[in-house]
């Protein structure tokens, strides 16, 4: 299934022959599309211990290279099990681009209530944020324009958003979230975060935090980021404890929200005929913040 207009689509069967000519010491294991929410990459499963990622956007053996490094600073410090770089793999036929293999991890895919009013994953999620913000940004800033960065430099993006979402939500009480999410000042120095913590990069146990996905991006950014995940995926209770644990003050736990609520107006209007679930993401999200902020 394709997500993006642009994507560069790829089988089952182009994957397996990829994998197979590529590193024969697979060739007797079985390749399998994975169903799942993935956006930036389409997966398969090598076996039962490996994971093959095929870029959807245009990418470089340079940017695999650099998350491939990511991915192990990230193993290394995080107290939760993350998956590991392995190979990567040439462009081919049937598929123009270099793509990645990591190790498996197995879990259950987090959704949006899977842990909603759970404590135990609320300490887990904490103890993952607060190895995170412990880390050595070794002078590293953020480098982007996007999440992570200033508020205001998404207002562009929110007023594409905002138009987008015409009919689909309230925008007129959206819009006045935004204008006061934007005005949040930036007081915190850059810490290191996973940048992409939503519900598809997290995996369970029971109802404990078991695994993170797509550690690539790696990266110094405001540390508020990482918060998005508490408002993708717990109620007030359990974000209580959460930010109980890690001492958070207002203004931070503000901007978390800011955060969220950036990434959740683009989920809704974006993904709704491709990608339905995420399109629902962004909605119980946006109503989440909405009842906390209202």
């Amino acid at each position: 299934m394709t997500v993006h207009a642009d994507e560069t689509p790829i089988d089952e069967d182009t994957a397996r022959q990829l994998i197979h000519e590529q590193f024969p010491d697979w060739r007797h294991e079985p390749v399998r599309a994975l169903d799942g929410d993935g956006t930036v990459n389409t997966i398969f499963r090598i076996g039962d211990h490996f994971a093959a990622r095929f870029p959807r956007m245009a990418t470089t053996i340079e940017s695999l290279r650099a998350e491939a490094t990511a991915m192990r600073e990230f193993a290394d410090l995080s107290p939760i099990a993350a998956p590991t770089p392995v190979a990567v793999g040439d462009p081919g036929e049937g598929f123009p681009m270099p793509w990645s293999i990591q190790t498996w991890l197995p879990g259950r895919v987090a959704t949006s209530d899977a842990v909603a009013h759970s404590t135990g994953f609320a300490r887990d999620l904490a103890d993952l944020l607060r190895a995170l913000r412990s880390a050595d940004t070794r002078s590293r800033r953020f480098s982007g324009n996007g999440r992570g960065g200033d508020l205001q430099d998404s207002d562009e993006w929110m007023q594409t958003c905002f138009r987008e979402s015409e009919g689909l939500l309230p925008v007129d009480e959206l819009r006045r979230l935004w204008s006061g999410f934007r005005m949040l000042p930036r007081t915190a120095p850059d810490g290191m975060t996973h940048g992409d913590l939503t519900p598809a990069n997290l995996l369970l146990e029971g109802d404990r935090l078991h695994g993170v996905l797509d550690t690539g991006g790696f990266a110094a950014a405001d540390p508020a980021l990482d918060l998005v995940s508490v408002w993708h995926l717990l109620e007030a209770d359990a974000r209580a404890e959460l930010r109980q644990e890690l001492q958070i003050d207002d203004l931070e736990w503000r901007r978390g929200a800011a955060w969220a609520f950036q990434q959740s107006m683009g989920l809704v209007w974006y993904y709704r005929e491709t990608l339905p679930s995420m399109s629902a993401l962004g909605r119980s999200t946006l109503d989440r913040i909405l009842t906390a902020e209202g």
